[in-house]
């Protein structure tokens, strides 16, 4: 392991019966390995437990008393030490998945001056309206959302044997990486050198 490198998790955002996001999610990572810029994790959020109902006090003010379930140790611990994301997310019904705002709503100081960047898939709008939504509730929570982003509309059909058939998906992929490689050093030297004033 390079302890240099910016530590990157992908979340799987989707915990449906069914769901696609694992396949999208692992060409991502190897994506990512390919790239050499990130240690990579994969995060599954069907692999964790995650309550819609929360605690009354904020986890902004309650720091490391926030009282989460112990099934969800791995999760915060991933986010934690992480110095970047990438979010692979469907869009249901014009937005993002309850598991994925529940996972994000349990934490707070995690995502704090990290970048995230978005891979996602849908319909015709190839899970956009999702990343719409998602940019609003990370940027609240002091995250830097990433732009260039990957979207795979009508994936049922764009996709074959775990890749997408597009060949400037790669491409594309790459563009995102070193944008996100680039804000994952910048802002984990900030960090380093000073507090966040959240």
């Amino acid at each position: 392991m390079d302890n240099n490198k910016p530590r990157l998790v992908v979340i799987v955002g989707s915990v449906r019966e069914g769901r696609f996001g694992p396949a999208v999610a692992s060409w991502v990572a190897q994506q990512a390995d390919t790239h050499g810029g990130f240690e990579v994790d994969v995060v599954d959020l069907a692999e964790i437990d995650i309550p819609l109902a929360l605690p009354a006090a904020s986890p902004k003010f309650a720091g490391d008393d926030y009282p989460r379930p112990a099934g969800m140790a791995a999760l915060t611990s991933a986010l934690e030490g992480a110095d970047a994301f990438i979010v692979v997310t469907p869009e249901y019904n014009h937005s993002y998945p309850a598991s994925l705002k529940a996972a994000i709503d349990w934490h707070f100081t995690q995502w704090t001056a990290k970048p995230v960047a978005f891979v996602s898939y849908g319909g015709a709008a190839g899970g956009r309206h999702a990343v719409l939504h998602l940019e609003n509730v990370l940027t609240e929570l002091h995250a830097v959302t990433i732009r260039d982003g990957l979207a795979f509309p009508n994936y049922f059909t764009a996709w074959q044997d775990g890749r997408p058939l597009d060949p400037e998906a790669p491409g594309y992929a790459k563009t995102l990486l070193d944008q996100l490689a680039w804000w994952a050093s910048a802002l984990r030297s900030a960090r380093q050198a000073a507090p966040y004033p959240a």
